[in-house]
């Protein structure tokens, strides 16, 4: 009895001593303030890119996920909507963005100077829901297409509407932003048609719904990297651009020697598809390293906005 008293006050005493050594809930709150703090220091000393869960982006998740990236030198920040990435951009948020150029030509027309860094691959298809049974472009009257404004998707819809001879006001333009609520929106059979650029293209066909534009076929390389001119005039910034155009190129160069394939589970993490679109992802696809978007891109962007 004796013992087993003694025993009790040794393990009395140890928690005690333990409780002792511990830290109060004030403390714990301090610290939990210093870290956030700390997060945020290198967080803003980063380099912060803002990137899409497109397929125009896969090197950038690519160089992230096999450490080409110095973490501490570069950060990507994920939006569902191009819009959001402009507008992280436009406030500083984020130093550089992958965005197409009429988004990028529009925001240097409203004051926010961007450096090029490069062009990208993406492309446009314009994907019809197969229940409205839309096979030609001339169809789209009276139709709602879902598109962004300001975008290169807007510019399509004018060349959709154009190249056919249809009234402006007779296709409806909807503007729908986020890429996974336009996805939905195709699935559900909300929207007569939707422009889409990879892997949520790759998704749509596999559902058996007509393709009636692709980008590639009009010779138009409208994606683009951008970087604001503001700050890159910040300490190291230069330096980070380089850093992260090095790991860009690395991942492009993997990306076209070993090919999608090898990088399925990149692919799995990051982008919100189904296995089978996964594996329906087109496999020629050529990533280009680091280059300056073609001028004739760029006066396509700068003339139809003119227009606007």
């Amino acid at each position: 009895m004796k013992k087993t008293y003694a025993n009790f006050l040794v393990l009395l005493l140890a928690l005690a001593a333990f409780a002792a050594c511990g830290i109060s809930e004030t403390e714990r709150h301090e610290l939990t303030l210093q870290e956030k703090k700390r997060l945020w220091r290198e967080d803003s000393a980063a380099l912060k890119v803002a990137v899409m869960p497109t397929l125009d982006c896969l090197p950038a998740y690519v160089a992230q996920d096999r450490g080409w990236f110095d973490t501490l030198d570069v950060r990507l920040k994920v939006f569902t909507a191009q819009m959001d990435c402009d507008t992280a951009i436009q406030r500083g948020r984020v130093e550089g963005a992958f965005t197409d150029l009429v988004r990028a030509e529009r925001m240097i027309q409203h004051g926010t100077p961007l450096r090029y860094a490069s062009a990208t691959n993406a492309y446009w298809q314009l994907i019809t829901n197969r229940k409205a049974r839309l096979t030609k472009l001339s169809q789209l009257d009276d139709k709602m297409l879902a598109m962004t404004r300001y975008s290169v998707t807007d510019l399509l819809g004018d060349l959709v509407v154009d190249s056919v001879k249809l009234k402006t006001e007779r296709v409806f333009r909807i503007q729908v932003n986020d890429v996974y609520v336009r996805q939905k929106m195709l699935q559900a059979g909300i929207m007569d048609a939707l422009f889409f650029t990879e892997p949520q293209a790759t998704q749509g066909r596999l559902l058996k719904n007509p393709v009636l534009l692709d980008t590639r076929k009009l010779d138009m390389q409208m994606g683009a990297i951008v970087f604001s001119e503001k700050a890159l005039e910040g300490k190291n910034r230069e330096r980070q651009m380089q850093h992260f155009v090095k790991g860009y190129n690395r991942a492009c160069d993997s990306l076209n020697r070993l090919g999608l394939h090898a990088y399925d589970d990149v692919i799995a993490q990051h982008y919100d598809i189904s296995r089978a679109a996964i594996d329906s992802l087109p496999r020629k696809l050529n990533f280009l390293p680091a280059a300056q978007p073609r001028v004739k891109d760029i006066e396509r962007a700068r003339a139809w906005l003119k227009k606007k």
